[in-house]
């Protein structure tokens, strides 16, 4: 899954791909680099953001759906009317980072359209996820919380075999719950249902290096995270650097295989 951040200040690549023509070109490049999903953001989520209105975020990622039609296409939202607008101009999933809890119209968008779903752990909300996210054992607690969300959505109208799960890397944990989730990634993934890893570029990747006021984390980390989810069972590796991670992921299948 190839991401595309039409914001000015989201973590990894703020502003780079602000301007429709610059999302829309990196849109098809990493189709050619072999993505099989491209995921288009309009509102950043990175810690201590704040939200921008339906009309901004629209206003966003509308012209880049247009450019990018006929791609496989995940709309990054948590407001339904960006949801249905998505969808109608051709994506095919619901990348929600609240799991179906932001706006109380989501789900029955998503089941409307027939729409994949992806379904995110997130301890809080953006602003102050990180202050001091707490668990006991963070892999059962994020597991039962997907769980949960799982049956609700299903309960809604939404077929259970168009959802995903997404342990929310980064999203209300530390640096060592973040790799705990992925080291015990086969109590996600003994729900049943295919699992999304979005480590790419996450601050604990710097500081699990050394730097412990990271912002980032270089490729190199990123990679090796990418394996080792892949290895333990991830179905969607969520990456901004497509061409490198495809590669680094024949490699693995072919040893694995």
């Amino acid at each position: 899954m190839g991401v595309i951040n039409v914001t000015p200040d989201s973590f990894s690549d703020g502003g780079a791909y602000l301007y429709p023509t610059a999302a829309v070109t990196e849109g098809w490049g990493m189709m050619d680099e072999g993505a099989a999903i491209l995921d288009i953001g309009g509102e950043s989520t990175r810690p201590g953001s704040e939200g921008v209105s339906l009309d901004e975020e629209l206003a966003r990622v509308v012209p880049v759906l247009e450019g990018l039609h006929g791609a496989p296409l995940s709309i990054d939202t948590a407001k339904a009317e960006v949801a249905r607008r998505a969808l109608e101009l051709g994506a095919e999933m619901v990348n929600d980072v609240t799991a179906l809890r932001g706006d109380v119209d989501m789900a029955e968008v998503v089941a409307d359209a027939g729409a994949y779903v992806c379904l995110m752990h997130m301890q809080g909300e953006p602003r102050t996820m990180q202050a001091n996210p707490t668990y006991e054992d963070v892999a059962s607690e994020v597991a039962e919380f997907l769980h949960e969300r799982l049956r609700f959505a299903v309960d809604a109208g939404i077929s259970e075999d168009r959802i995903c799960l997404d342990p929310g890397i980064g999203f209300g944990k530390t640096v060592e719950q973040n790799f705990e989730l992925v080291r015990r990634l086969d109590v996600l993934t003994s729900l049943g249902r295919p699992v999304l890893i979005g480590f790419s570029r996450k601050s604990s990747l710097g500081r699990i290096l050394g730097d412990p006021k990271a912002t980032t984390g270089p490729l190199s980390a990123s990679l090796a995270v990418a394996v080792a989810a892949y290895e333990r069972g991830a179905t969607i590796v969520r990456a901004h650097d497509v061409r490198e991670h495809v590669e680094a992921l024949v490699v693995a299948k072919a040893v694995i295989v």
